[in-house]
């Protein structure tokens, strides 16, 4: 059985929290550590976490961590609860059209999802970059169940054991729709149409902001933000799979930086 050691881990994304029978409710981190390996931590109680413990997207931080047992992706590891998440106030930035940034993902960034699935068959890895060739469009679904159950009410409003705030938080909402992206990306044949479900934290915490502000016309400055601008943006997807369904995708982390700038032409003295 493995033992804790800590490690350094940019964070590349969270995805939205869901009810959690034993940690109240819970959400899945990704992120990459020193040596560029691809991390998935978790249980995260983020929204009970202190204050001081609250990392941010691309931000560097400290923790311990295992290899998980139950959960066999080779990218998946539980954290220590019993011991703090170090935040070094290291932060990489956006500067010149994001290069630091880039060149941090560019070893993991893949120009097919064939590649990505042939990798997982082969290797087993289930968290990887894929860019996107041409956004399609944003399906926007309606689930089923609009509410929690009475069983993950009970879960989300209990006392959570391994709360780090006394600070009373609201129930989590439950998101009202689903979203998916249709989308482009090379294959070995050309082009490849796909569809793949959003389940970045960033996509619920947007919906309910323009719910908020915009009320029953949520909808079109949602569509603008996730099909407007992301459309002029070189943007990738952190792909991950699920632990229960391994070979299903998910997109659980959106990363969107500028388009690269095309070469200047050259002058030429004739």
């Amino acid at each position: 059985m493995s033992t804790f050691h800590r490690e350094e881990l940019i964070i590349l994304t969270k995805t939205y929290p869901e009810p959690s029978t034993k940690y109240r409710e819970t959400t899945c981190v990704a992120g990459l550590n020193r040596a560029g390996a691809m991390r998935r931590i978790f249980p995260v109680p983020f929204r009970h976490m202190g204050g001081e413990e609250k990392f941010q997207k691309w931000e560097w931080i400290d923790v311990a961590l295992k290899k998980a047992d139950s959960d066999h992706r080779p990218e998946s590891f539980r954290i220590d609860l019993d011991s703090r998440i170090s935040r070094s106030g290291e932060k990489i930035g956006t500067q010149n059209a994001w290069a630091q940034r880039r060149e941090l993902l560019e070893p993991h960034i893949l120009d097919s999802f064939e590649l990505l699935e042939d990798r997982r068959q082969s290797s087993g890895e289930t968290l990887g970059v894929l860019r996107v060739s041409e956004l399609l469009g944003l399906d926007i679904t309606p689930v089923k169940e609009t509410e929690w159950s009475e069983k993950e009410k009970a879960n989300l409003a209990r006392e959570g054991l391994f709360d780090q705030t006394k600070e009373k938080r609201p129930l989590l909402n439950k998101l009202p729709f689903g979203f998916h992206y249709r989308y482009q990306c090379r294959s070995a044949n050309g082009v490849e149409t796909l569809r793949h479900k959003i389940t970045d934290w960033e996509a619920g915490v947007l919906y309910w902001h323009c719910v908020q502000r915009h009320g029953a016309n949520w909808e079109q400055p949602f569509r603008a933000k996730l099909e407007g601008e992301f459309k002029n943006k070189d943007l990738l997807f952190l792909m991950g799979t699920m632990h229960r369904f391994p070979d299903q995708w998910l997109i659980v982390g959106l990363i969107y930086p500028p388009k690269p700038k095309p070469p200047s032409e050259q002058l030429t003295l004739l």
